[in-house]
């Protein structure tokens, strides 16, 4: 696995600049859970990066992941790289057994959430922690179709405080807020 060669496949499937800005998102969520559990950053980043893969040609349940995951197959990515973008999707009701693959449903919504958050501040992530997550997480009209309880479950799943995953999410995106541009 290579994240250059990971990377152009993620070009060559999406154009849309924030659903490549989610997938960088929830690589850089991974990769720094990937170190906070001394596991391997590199396909774990990967496996971020490639999660949504097929989610803007092929966004239906009927379709999404297993598009991308066939195409994933036949380049050869490994099986637990593949199981993980399975078990994001709830909706398989494949399981999710593997510490890499509770990480990235842990981390899928979150980030989305926590962007979207970033998004209406004028400092952006800067200085936005917990509370402030949590306070927008009640109002149902804001960011109105990420889900919350994926959000709680993901937290649960991976037993880890959800005050404390939203920090360590929000900390692993500002370190690539140069990349991630999320200032208003």
């Amino acid at each position: 696995m290579d994240r250059e060669e990971a990377w152009n496949l993620v070009r060559r499937w999406t154009e849309s600049e924030s659903l490549r800005k989610h997938m960088l998102a929830v690589e850089a969520a991974m990769r720094a859970y990937a170190r906070r559990f001394g596991e391997d950053e590199e396909k774990w980043g990967i496996t971020g990066l490639l999660h949504d893969l097929d989610y803007e040609k092929h966004p239906t349940p009927e379709e999404h992941p297993m598009t991308g995951v066939r195409e994933l197959e036949r380049l050869g990515y490994p099986q637990d790289v593949i199981d993980a973008i399975k078990g994001h999707a709830t909706y398989l009701n494949f399981p999710r057994e593997t510490l890499m693959a509770k990480t990235l449903y842990a981390v899928d919504e979150l980030t989305g959430f926590i962007v979207a958050c970033a998004l209406v501040r004028p400092q952006g992530l800067e200085g936005l922690g917990a509370k402030s997550v949590r306070k927008k997480m009640k109002q149902k009209s804001f960011a109105a179709s990420v889900n919350r309880e994926d959000i709680v479950r993901g937290a649960e799943e991976l037993g880890v405080d959800l005050n404390e995953h939203i920090e360590f999410v929000a900390s692993a995106l500002r370190e690539r807020n140069g990349e991630l541009h999320l200032v208003a």
